[in-house]
């Protein structure tokens, strides 16, 4: 059964006005991950992937995470757009986090420009801020979408919304 949209007040985007299939898209805003007490990604010009009622998932180029946190572990995972996903584990300090990463090496047509670019779960890092406001992962743990003050659900990703 298909949720009711919460309107989007001003400022604001609904996740069920974005596309299906999803969109990648180049955004100016500051993002930024934090792990074993620093700042381990940043940048200002991330790419972000938007999907009918998920929260926008955002991807930090490669050279703007700190060289040695991230740790192959040899998981993937296939998306029927984007492609085969490689995981890592995020490591610092004495600290790890499993599957806290993940990137797209060779992207399907329509997202190339996002290969090699990191995305990260917001639950397994110890902050993710856009544009200095902190990060709310995306509900039930398998998705990787970043809810702000900006966007309004329901949010895919309970118990009961894999048909949404």
């Amino acid at each position: 059964m298909k949720p009711k949209p919460v309107p989007p007040g001003p400022g604001q985007e609904s996740v069920w006005d974005y596309p299906r299939p999803p969109r990648l898209e180049a955004v100016a805003e500051d993002v930024e991950v934090y792990f074993d007490g620093r700042s381990i990604a940043f940048t200002e010009a991330p790419l972000r992937v938007l999907e009918t009622s998920h929260p926008p998932v955002y991807y930090v180029p490669p050279d703007c995470v700190e060289e040695g946190v991230l740790q192959p572990n040899g998981r993937t995972s296939y998306c029927e757009f984007k492609g085969i996903a490689r995981y890592f584990d995020l490591v610092a300090g004495d600290n790890r986090s499993v599957d806290a990463a993940w990137a797209y090496d060779e992207p399907a047509p329509g997202f190339e420009a996002m290969a090699g670019y990191v995305g990260f779960y917001p639950a397994r890092v110890e902050s993710a801020l856009l544009d200095g406001e902190a990060v709310q992962p995306q509900p039930g743990g398998f998705y990787g979408g970043w809810i702000t003050t900006s966007i309004v659900g329901p949010f895919k990703g309970l118990a009961g919304t894999l048909d949404w």
